[in-house]
């Protein structure tokens, strides 16, 4: 069974950074694409950014290029989000995903998901 546990978030200022981490278990980590998506009060949950297997492809919304990294380290089966001149429309509860098989990418809304961490409360005050 695919588990995901997200941590870092928090409440910051904006202008802040934060970094959050997804620890997966329960499947060939480095086999499987991964993404962060988030959801705001009210809004359709967001694809964030997407991370290929290997890590040498990324994607990311648009509303966060430049401004945030997405990363990961397969031999500790973690996924990170290096998020960087945060802004309130940053608040949301952001989730670690997980691509719905093996070798597909994570790179939109429309992305088939396997599995979902719990999520992990992103609050920037302005």
């Amino acid at each position: 069974q695919v588990q995901l546990v997200e941590s870092g978030g928090g409440l910051v200022q904006a202008g802040d950074s934060l970094r959050l981490s997804c620890a997966a278990s329960g499947l060939t980590f480095s086999s499987y694409a991964m993404g962060w998506f988030r959801q705001a009060p009210g809004k359709e949950r967001e694809f964030v950014a997407g991370i290929t297997w290997g890590g040498g492809n990324t994607y990311y919304g648009d509303s966060v290029k430049g401004r945030f990294t997405i990363s990961r380290d397969n031999a500790k089966n973690t996924m990170y989000l290096q998020m960087n001149s945060l802004k309130p429309e940053d608040t949301a509860v952001y989730y670690c995903a997980v691509a719905n098989g093996p070798y597909q990418a994570v790179y939109s809304t429309r992305s088939r998901i396997g599995s979902w961490g719990q999520g992990t409360q992103v609050t920037v005050s302005s």
